[in-house]
Order: structure tokens, then C-alpha cells, then sequence
């Protein structure tokens, strides 16, 4: 069978597992997926999709893994929750950074779901700053071990999690003698001893997956479990966010595409005043803003796996404008297909506000949206300044052919809406041309801010 064939069973064998097997309703209702439910996924290959065959995966590529997310997230967020916290960043970690023998070690029993991984990096004093957390690895006297001292909060998977990728202060030698704490990443397991859980949280949405403290009483984790080099564990954690980020556009575009299904079947059957609802201009209004805003956040999801299939190792930013713009855009079409069934959107029944309750969650974790809006405006800035700090070295080094480069590729930015035009249908020149209208204004705006604000744009830490 090839590899497109294998990938469609695959899917077919997901999709009648969600129709036909999970209950997302109960699964809410009693804030827990039973254990047999989750086996039958993991015996579909939904716990090791990323997995390499070799190691007992699906092998699949970021835009197959997409799929996979979406028809998950049209179902049941809960249940893509437990998936995502597993492979997307629980055991990512080891996929990226780990040695060719960690990787034997854990991926097989990860990929076929014999053991679940979790990813603990938030603190009670350190959410959206990673930087300060207080959990702890200290050398043993003997250097065989590090052992682990602290707690993390709202770790996904944390009840049911055997294997955890931990982040923690190590203290790490200077060139001048001294020592200074940076973050360190850890592949820990729970047999190791001195992890202890604490019990479900409750919680407003996603309540079928699992969510608890985690807490490590001197757990003796074997030298030859740091992942990653020592000391650079913030970069491990950040680049494994980044990597699995994708997995939120495409859940939260499975879920749109849930919401606008069933507004349809409501509006076309729905009678009010003697006309069906969808013979309402304003509902057809609303309608088309819920398809344009679904619309967006599938293409921003495609174009970013795609692009990370290819090659593309600078994705940073597409990922977190991904996913502010997919999670933002689904809490309004949901609502907008609560309010277009009126009174029923608002019942359990209906199955919309459960959805609602879901979502919430998206614009506050894997990089609250907030956070997420400083890191894409700064990153982007800081590139161009670094850019326009070269054009000034060229200048004063006499560089003249750099600079005749320079104002080449204005020129053709300042009059490139045809080019743009090229690359639509004839009917969205005009857009096309607006467009590129906005691009170059907001490029010279850019530069006039950096301009103004150079030295501090350029000197904070955007890591």
C-alpha cells in the first residue's frame, strides 16, 4: 500500500473511531476519557502519528499530522488535548533534541501508547515567563545523577503521564569561576520515584483530558536523561513550542468547520416569520464572516505545515500568528453559531457551548495570545533592524553594489502589485494591489519606528 493510500486508512480508521466509539458528551460530563477509549486510539497509531516507522510510528510529515488535528478537533477538543499534550510537545522534545539512544529508549512505547508523555514547564510564579522557574536539578556529589526539587501546575497529561519532559534551574560554571542558574530539560520518568500528582483540576472546558500538579521529591534523574545540551533548556522548550504550535490552528479549524455545519443545517431548516433563516441578508452576513474567518485559519495552518515539510526552519512567527488568529477566530464563530441558533445554541443538547467551553482554553495556552502578539511585533521588528543595520555598515564601508541592491528591491516592493496581481484571479487584482498598498506601508512604518526606538528594539531578548 503507498504512503498516500496508507495515510487515507489511517484517517478513515480515526474519523470512524470518533463517529462511532468516542463520546465527546460524556466524556465531558464526567471529565474523563475511559481508559479503553484511549487504548482503542492508541491501537489506531493516534499516539505515535509523528513517531518514524522505525521506532514503531505513522511517520507522518506536518501537513498529514494537520489532518489528523483537525478532524480530531471537529469532535472531541478534549480528546485532541490528551493527543497533543502527548506527541505534539510531551515527547517532541526527544524527537528534536534527543540522542540516538533516548530516542530507542521511549519512542517505541510513546508511539504505540503503552506509556503517555506530559511536558512540565509551568510554575505557579511563571507562566508566560519560562525563565523564572524556581523547580530545581542539582549534580549529585557522586556526577551520575541530577536531583529534582520543585512542582509544575496545568500539566496536561500529568495524571497519566510515564514519561515527563521537565524543565528546571541547574546551576552552570563560568568562564570566571562563578556559577549562574539557567534552565535545563529533563527526560524523567515517573518509575524513577519521587513523582507525585495531585488530583484532576477542574476546569471550565476541555474537561476530558487530564490535568493535575506534578511534584518531584528528590527524583535521581540518570545524567544520561538531560536532553539537550545543559543550560539551554529555555531554547529547547521554546523551539519544541514552536514545532508543535501548528497542531492549534488545525484543531481549532476542525472545530470551526464542526460549528459552521451544523449553523447550515440549522438555518436551512429553521423557520422564523415564514422564511427559513438562511433567506435573511443578516444571517447570510454572519454566515459568510464564520466561512472567511474558518477560511483564514485553514490556510494559515496549510501554509505553515507545508512549510515546515519543506525544509523551513524559521516558521516562529507564522506558528504564533497561526495560532492567535485560529483561536481567536473560532471563540467567534462558535459564538456566532450559538447566537444564530438562538435559544438552543444555549442548551447542553445543542453540543455548541460545550464547544464554547473548549476553546476558551486556546488563547491562554502554548503562548498566550497576548504574550504572543509582543513576540511577533518585536521579533519582525528586530529582523528589519537588523537588516537596516547592515544597509548603514554597507554604506560606510563603500559597499555601493549592496546599496544599489537596496534600493532595488524598494523599488520593486514600492511598484510589485503587479506581480502580485500575477499570482490571483483576475477578479482580486484590485485587492492584490491593495495589498501590496498596506505592505509598503507598513514597512515604512516599521522603519520609522525603528528610526526612533532602534537601540531598545534591538536589545531585547525576544528568547
Amino acid at each position: 500500500m503507498s504512503g498516500v493510500k496508507c495515510f487515507k486508512w489511517f484517517w478513515h480508521q480515526l474519523r470512524n473511531f470518533l463517529e462511532e466509539v468516542n463520546d465527546p458528551f460524556k466524556n465531558d460530563e464526567t471529565a474523563l476519557i475511559p481508559s479503553e477509549k484511549l487504548d482503542q486510539f492508541a491501537e489506531l497509531g493516534a499516539f505515535g502519528a509523528v513517531v518514524p516507522e522505525k521506532f514503531g510510528g505513522a511517520g507522518l510529515n506536518n501537513t498529514q499530522m494537520a489532518r489528523i488535528a483537525e478532524i480530531v478537533g471537529a469532535n472531541d477538543l478534549g480528546l485532541g488535548v490528551t493527543m497533543g499534550a502527548h506527541q505534539s510537545i510531551g515527547y517532541k522534545g526527544i524527537l528534536l533534541y534527543g540522542t540516538p539512544a533516548q530516542q530507542e529508549k521511549y519512542l517505541p512505547d510513546l508511539a504505540t501508547g503503552k506509556r503517555f508523555a506530559a511536558f512540565c514547564l509551568t510554575e505557579p510564579s511563571s507562566g508566560s515567563d519560562a525563565n523564572s522557574i524556581q523547580t530545581r536539578a542539582q549534580k549529585s556529589d557522586c556526577g551520575k545523577f541530577y536531583i529534582l526539587n520543585g512542582g509544575k501546575i496545568w500539566i496536561s497529561n500529568g495524571g497519566i503521564a510515564d514519561v515527563f519532559t521537565v524543565f528546571a534551574q541547574t546551576p552552570i560554571s563560568q568562564p570566571d569561576g562563578s556559577t549562574k542558574d539557567k534552565v535545563s530539560a529533563f527526560i524523567v520518568e515517573r518509575q524513577f520515584g519521587g513523582i507525585t500528582n495531585g488530583p484532576p483540576e477542574k476546569k471550565m472546558g476541555i474537561k476530558g483530558s487530564n490535568t493535575t500538579e506534578v511534584h518531584f521529591d528528590n527524583v535521581k534523574i540518570p545524567v544520561e536523561n538531560l536532553l539537550g545540551v545543559e543550560g539551554e533548556g529555555f531554547k529547547v522548550a521554546v523551539n519544541i513550542l514552536n514545532n508543535g504550535r501548528f497542531g492549534i490552528p488545525a484543531a481549532t479549524t476542525g472545530s470551526m468547520k464542526y460549528c459552521i455545519q451544523k449553523t447550515i443545517e440549522h438555518v436551512n431548516q429553521r423557520v422564523q416569520f415564514g422564511k427559513k433563516l438562511k433567506e435573511f441578508g443578516r444571517i447570510q452576513e454572519i454566515l459568510t464572516d464564520m466561512v472567511i474567518r474558518h477560511y483564514v485559519a485553514e490556510s494559515i495552518t496549510y501554509s505553515l505545515a507545508s512549510n515546515m515539510d519543506a525544509g523551513a526552519t524559521e516558521y516562529q512567527l507564522e506558528a504564533a500568528i497561526g495560532k492567535i488568529v485560529s483561536s481567536e477566530n473560532a471563540w467567534q464563530v462558535c459564538d456566532d453559531a450559538i447566537q444564530l441558533h438562538g435559544g438552543m445554541g444555549f442548551m447542553r443538547e445543542c453540543g455548541l457551548e460545550r464547544v464554547l467551553r473548549d476553546l476558551r482554553i486556546f488563547r491562554i495556552f502554548e503562548g498566550a495570545n497576548d504574550i504572543l502578539r509582543l513576540f511577533v511585533a518585536l521579533t519582525g521588528m528586530q529582523i528589519a533592524g537588523k537588516h537596516l543595520q547592515q544597509i548603514a555598515n554597507d554604506i560606510f564601508s563603500g559597499n555601493i553594489s549592496a546599496l544599489v541592491g537596496e534600493v532595488s528591491r524598494r523599488v520593486f516592493r514600492t511598484n510589485g502589485s503587479e506581480k502580485i496581481s500575477d499570482l490571483v484571479h483576475p477578479s482580486l487584482k484590485n485587492d492584490a494591489s491593495t495589498l501590496n498598498s498596506l505592505i509598503v506601508k507598513f514597512g515604512k512604518t516599521v522603519e520609522q519606528l525603528l528610526k526612533m526606538h532602534r537601540k531598545i528594539l534591538l536589545n531585547v531578548n525576544t528568547n
